[in-house]
């Protein structure tokens, strides 16, 4: 049986938490660098530094991807993860946006508001169809522009 560690007679134990409440089953705000980074001052705020810009940059690629191909929101959510590791503002955020999710999630599971979501979808489609419709048998297939002309 593999225990987790090479030494015979030690054996991994896994937390137990059973009793806990959903405060504490949370990780606790603040840094996770190493603890060899946290003892130096110097080093822990390069470290910080090094943390932000790579956050940065992460969260600046998923805006620019917002109006481009791309998976622009998950790109941020990812930048603002980055920087949950050594932020406690981004941590508080990122759980605020958790918890929003989540509330959403199961709002969407609500068979009202499916059927409701549902209807409005339908009335957007039969819009949409009656106008492309009316283009159609005003305009035909012809584009408004004419490439022909240039």
């Amino acid at each position: 049986m593999n225990t987790g560690s090479n030494k015979p007679g030690e054996a991994a134990v896994a937390a137990d938490r059973t009793g806990t409440d959903e405060a504490t089953a949370e990780r606790a705000l603040g840094s996770r660098a190493p603890e060899f980074v946290k003892a130096r001052r110097a080093l822990h705020l390069s470290w910080q530094v090094g943390v932000f810009v790579v956050g940065l940059a992460v969260v600046v690629a998923g805006i620019i991807m917002l109006p481009l191909p791309g998976p622009g929101w998950v790109v941020i959510f990812g930048g603002m993860a980055i920087w949950a590791t050594e932020f406690v503002w981004a941590q508080l955020v990122l759980r605020w946006t958790k918890r929003k999710v989540t509330e959403a999630a199961q709002r969407a599971l609500d068979p009202r508001v499916r059927r409701r979501n549902i209807i409005l979808t339908s009335i957007g489609v039969v819009i949409i169809a009656v106008l492309a419709g009316i283009y159609l048998w005003k305009f035909g297939l012809e584009m408004p522009w004419k490439i022909k002309d240039q």
